[in-house]
């Protein structure tokens, strides 16, 4: 196992989470000891922005902590003992694309689902794999890397066919966000929670939720028929997650269930079974990254400067589930803990009848060498066809990344659920190749009227 206190490099040391993330390491730095933390970004005027707003917060805990950031790998990660790594290729300026492309056809605009996540996909498999490399040229042998950018199924599915021996787990907060719903519900604190949960990334059912033992999901479906996965007051959702758009998703919850009541699914499953619900309430011209750019991050950005100008740092940042799930999944690996967690894995018979090669979202005890996934086995037919048609998009996906394959991106943009033709598909894929000039790989075409391209 790795000793402590650690050396943790944060790359995407410039996003709105950092300030978060950090002090939810600095109330826990009894249970994950620190010695060193290093921002590492490549825009580095927006990681000076957030830099002082980050340092202020571990001086309010600690003054032996040494501080650094940097745009250089190698000072990021020499000796690093672990790596999180929150990577945002194209800023928000690209998500925005990602999610009005799609609307102009018709389709949801989302940022992970969709064509919007495709998209992200294809801009942030070759970079994460860079930043891997960059770990495992400088950081110490048996650092993890804690992923949880996005879209992390895919990212994952790239990481397992390109680096297939990293050290990097990947995660995401949704199922647990989802948890600490259910948490407020029930009147239990999230860890009380035990869940069953099958399924990839943002594409997931919870199948029981025990309490002391006792599973509380028919509760649960008995509230969600009423408020969905809310509390009867929707205020005393997590502030992160309580604004309209987000309330919305948690009520959405409801109409799923109220078709297929059998498990409990998660939220982002709205957009490919009620894709045109989602896209009957989205402003094509104001999508969910207007609603960031003008909320959290305006309000951090102005908060960071009013620190810079007064040296009074304003309540401009959020600890919430986001941060606290990444400190405990760092705890269980760095001190062999063998916590319970829903996390992203190959399946390795998990899920019974899924491939066994497939990067599925399932419990798995979190140890120093790495999760150890539960098995869920076989889940029903309806549930099992979704997931390979989604597992399909997602790989071709990543095939079209590594071959820059034309075909292969209009394939999986034409099996995602969200799209309704292959027409739909072809419009989408060819806008966003001209949006993406920049960022993707380049896509060439195998066939033109009827011939081989040569």
């Amino acid at each position: 196992m790795l000793k402590s206190p650690f050396i943790l490099a944060i790359a995407g040391g410039g996003s709105t989470y950092t300030p978060g993330i950090v002090k939810s390491l600095m109330v826990r730095l009894e249970d994950f000891p620190l010695a060193e933390i290093r921002l590492y970004d490549i825009d580095s005027a927006r990681q000076d922005t957030i830099a002082p707003v980050v340092e202020k917060v571990i001086r309010d805990h600690s003054q032996t902590i040494t501080f650094t950031t940097t745009s250089d790998p190698e000072t990021a990660f020499r000796g690093a003992h672990f790596v999180f790594a929150q990577m945002r290729v194209g800023q928000y300026r690209m998500r925005e694309q990602d999610e009005k492309i799609p609307l102009r056809h018709g389709v949801p605009g989302q940022e992970t689902c969709g064509p919007g996540g495709l998209a992200y996909g294809l801009r942030t498999i070759l970079p994460m794999v860079e930043l891997i490399d960059s770990v495992e040229r400088y950081a110490d042998p048996k650092a993890w890397i804690v992923n949880y950018s996005n879209p992390a199924a895919i990212v994952a599915e790239g990481v397992r066919r390109l680096r297939p021996h990293a050290r990097v787990l990947n995660i995401c907060d949704m199922p647990v966000a989802a948890m600490r719903n259910m948490g407020a519900i029930l009147g239990v604190d999230r860890h009380k929670l035990e869940v069953d949960y099958f399924g990839l990334n943002h594409f997931g059912w919870f199948t029981r939720v025990l309490v002391d033992g006792e599973d509380r999901l028919p509760e649960l479906r008995r509230h969600i028929a009423r408020f969905g996965l809310l509390t009867e007051d929707a205020a005393q959702t997590d502030p992160q997650h309580s604004d309209p758009s987000w309330v919305k998703t948690w009520r959405n919850i409801k109409p799923i269930m109220d078709h297929f009541p059998d498990f409990l699914p998660n939220p982002y499953l709205q957009y490919y079974l009620m894709p045109n619900d989602i896209v009957a309430h989205q402003r094509p011209d104001y999508t969910r990254a207007n609603e960031v750019m003008d909320g959290r991050e305006k309000k951090l950005f102005a908060a960071a400067e009013e620190y810079k100008r007064t040296g009074i740092l304003p309540d401009a940042f959020h600890v919430g589930v986001h941060g606290a799930f990444i400190v405990d999944v760092a705890c269980s690996l760095a001190f062999d803990l063998r916590q319970r967690h829903l996390v992203i894995v190959e399946n390795k018979g998990a899920i019974a009848n899924l491939p066994y090669d497939a990067m599925v979202e399932v419990p798995a005890y979190i140890t120093a060498n790495g999760p150890e996934p539960v098995r869920m086995g076989a889940v029903p037919l309806f549930h099992q066809t979704l997931l390979m048609q989604q597992l399909a998009s997602e790989q071709l996906l990543v095939e079209a990344t590594i071959e820059g394959s034309y075909e292969k991106a209009l394939q999986a943009f034409t099996l995602n659920r969200t799209v309704p033709s292959m027409q739909h598909a072809k419009a989408i894929l060819d806008e966003m190749i001209e949006a993406n000039a920049d960022y993707w790989p380049e896509l060439k075409k195998a066939w033109q009227d009827g011939e081989a391209v040569k």
